[in-house]
């Protein structure tokens, strides 16, 4: 995915209200009034964020005579995750590493704790 077009996707997806709507449709098309009603928003409030998501891939409206379906075009969500997916190893690697920090701090926190249990006995 181009870069520009990664940078569009990822500023459509930065906002709650366009989310929210991506996971509405992903169980199904639906009619802007439809969107619309989970949100205290106008029905062009809900269109402004529509035209977003359709900039960006991942909404399209069909027309069926008044009606008009908006469905989620998933390909543009698939593209974002590969890119944020060839990241992830080197997250999975810091937490390893991370993991493995914490480890040696709790043997030492036990070998520190173990130690002045015998100090403490001895004074007894």
């Amino acid at each position: 995915m181009a870069s520009d077009q990664l940078s569009v996707t990822f500023a459509a997806l930065a906002d709650p209200t366009r989310r929210a709507i991506l996971a509405r449709l992903a169980l199904g098309e639906a009619s802007v009034t439809e969107l619309a009603k989970p949100f205290d928003l106008s029905l062009p409030g809900i269109s402004k964020h529509l035209k977003v998501l359709q900039r960006a891939g991942l909404v399209t409206q069909s027309r069926n005579a008044q009606w008009r379906p908006c469905r989620l075009e998933a390909g543009r969500l698939h593209e974002a995750s590969d890119w944020v997916g060839e990241y992830r190893r080197f997250w999975d690697e810091s937490f390893e590493r991370l993991d493995e920090v914490l480890q040696d701090l709790i043997q030492e926190e036990k070998k520190s704790n173990d130690g002045k249990g015998s100090q403490d006995n001895a004074q007894d």
